[in-house]
């Protein structure tokens, strides 16, 4: 009887240990989504950012001409270039939160979020970059960044906000705290959309990617993707690098290392592709004290197997 009852404590200790262990290894994983606006329907879709499936292929509807997204924790923001208007929607239902976030625009083209600051562009020929409060939409200063020519997209990193000039071929860079700067390089034709990855900024223009040092402006790579119709949107998700191309319809999917395509049809069927947004939600791991508690009570169950053995 004594044997048995050793055999079942020690089985029970077993799995004990086996079910600590296994709640340790676990690691964290995450899914992502990759909102896609359409120009040629108005709508925003959804889409799996590691299978390319489509999610939800009218995720926000009734916009006009949503040419950039920007997101912000659950929050999306939407930049109507027709509508003259910035809205806003939950990222994880597509209801609008308030469809008239940021209201008498001219023509927003680009989105872009520091903290609680929001920066928006005016396009036109003697376009300006606004500042706004991501919370609640009120205008910290709505010619934050004057003098720019037809600003058509917008990146951040740190403190620096990066602008590109469309039409006039330029990338310009500012202070995103007092909105000092100028131009920073040129030699795009149309730089429709900016994405940065570590220190390189990629700039879309027209049937490349080009890739450029953010701190000097040193050209990199003119030719880091080739043979896109119409590089539009651009998303950035570990080292997968997501371009829009407006022409085919398409998304593909390349290295953001080295350029090479991993698959240029990761999703098809668009119309008129325009601006990319991802999000990553992490799925919870398990409870760092549900572990330790399994552990300690495998180490109190051990030791009194020992004492009544």
């Amino acid at each position: 009887m004594k044997s048995h009852a050793n055999l079942m404590k020690s089985r029970a200790l077993a799995g004990l240990f086996l079910s600590a262990i296994a709640l340790c290894i676990l690691s964290s994983s995450a899914r992502a989504q990759l909102y896609v606006s359409q120009q040629g329907n108005n709508t925003v879709a959804e889409y799996d950012a590691t299978t390319g499936a489509l999610i939800n292929s009218t995720f926000i509807t009734g916009v006009s001409n949503p040419f950039s997204l920007a997101l912000s924790g659950n929050n999306l923001f939407v930049a109507e270039f027709s509508g003259g208007r910035v809205g806003e929607y939950d990222a994880t239902t597509g209801a609008a939160v308030n469809a008239s976030f940021i209201t008498g625009l001219s023509s927003p083209a680009a989105v872009a979020l520091s903290g609680n600051n929001l920066f928006v562009t005016n396009y036109g020929a003697v376009g300006t970059v606004g500042k706004y409060n991501a919370t609640t939409g009120a205008a910290i200063n709505a010619s934050f960044i004057t003098g720019t020519n037809f600003p058509v997209s917008l990146a951040l990193l740190g403190n620096d906000l990066f602008v590109g000039n469309n039409f006039v071929g330029s990338v310009s860079k500012f202070d995103a705290t007092t909105g000092a700067g100028g131009p920073f390089f040129g030699g795009v034709s149309n730089p429709l959309k900016l994405a940065l990855f570590g220190n390189n900024l990629f700039v879309s223009d027209n049937g490349r990617v080009a890739e450029y040092d953010a701190t000097t402006g040193a050209l990199i790579n003119p030719t880091f993707i080739t043979g896109l119709s119409g590089a539009n949107g651009l998303a950035i998700l570990g080292n997968n690098l997501f371009v829009a191309s407006n022409g085919s319809g398409t998304v593909g999917e390349y290295d953001a290392i080295t350029g090479a395509a991993i698959n240029p049809n990761f999703i098809t069927g668009l119309s008129s592709p325009a601006g990319l947004a991802l999000q990553v939600q992490a799925v919870p791991e398990p409870s760092t004290w549900t572990v330790a508690a399994l552990c300690f009570a495998a180490l109190l169950f051990r030791r009194f197997s020992r004492r009544s053995a």
